[in-house]
């Protein structure tokens, strides 16, 4: 792999790794059954005799449940590759961002200085090495600022991805229907104001 710096690398305002990520979990779901389990009372009907309160019998609802099979590792093995050629600088950076990400985000804060006490180098420069060997490797990516970075979801993520994909995919409906909703307003916005301007003149030429 050829070594580049972290300035040649793009930034993004938004995790450049996503839709690749949704499109795979979603396509990765699990779906499971499993029977009501006896401390789950609501899941249970019961036929009791009226007269002397005994139990003549019970149904029991089979419930699906959607899992993510990887849900309980960090690292996702059909993507571990990544990590084959990483150099020590990049490893002991990515240690450290183990450590600064939050359940269920995508999205992480990172400070130089923190980063080299905890990797105990005493420079800056195989810091920025290893976040630079990072970006290459696509485990992660730049944000819109420098302190700000997107964790490659497909590779390691702290949570349920099942729970994240579905969250990811609501939001971005919920603001193409706002962005749909102000197209349509001034559209209808603009048709009033044609109309007016066409019976003012309309008005006008009466008036003469």
């Amino acid at each position: 792999m050829n070594l580049s710096k972290l300035s040649d690398h793009d930034k993004h305002e938004k995790n450049p790794f996503l839709e690749k990520a949704i499109q795979a979990v979603e396509g990765g779901v699990v779906k499971k059954y499993r029977s009501s389990s006896s401390y789950d009372q609501r899941a249970v009907l019961q036929a009791v005799d009226p007269k002397t309160g005994e139990v003549l019998g019970h149904t029991s609802f089979i419930r699906q449940i959607e899992v993510d099979e990887e849900k309980f590792t960090k690292f996702y093995l059909s993507n571990f590759s990544a990590f084959f050629d990483l150099k020590t600088s990049a490893i002991k950076v990515f240690g450290h961002i183990l450590n600064q990400l939050r359940p269920g985000e995508d999205m992480f804060l990172f400070f130089v200085k923190d980063c080299i006490k905890y990797t105990g180098y005493k420079t800056s420069k195989p810091i920025y090495e290893g976040l630079s060997h990072l970006v290459s490797s696509e485990i992660i990516a730049r944000g819109r600022a420098d302190n700000i970075y997107f964790i490659n979801p497909l590779i390691v993520f702290n949570g349920n991805r099942v729970t994240f994909a579905r969250s990811y995919v609501k939001r971005k409906r919920e603001v193409n229907k706002k962005q749909m909703n102000l197209f349509e307003e001034k559209k209808a916005l603009d048709l009033r104001e044609k109309t007016k301007a066409l019976q003012e003149k309309l008005d006008r030429k009466n008036i003469h």
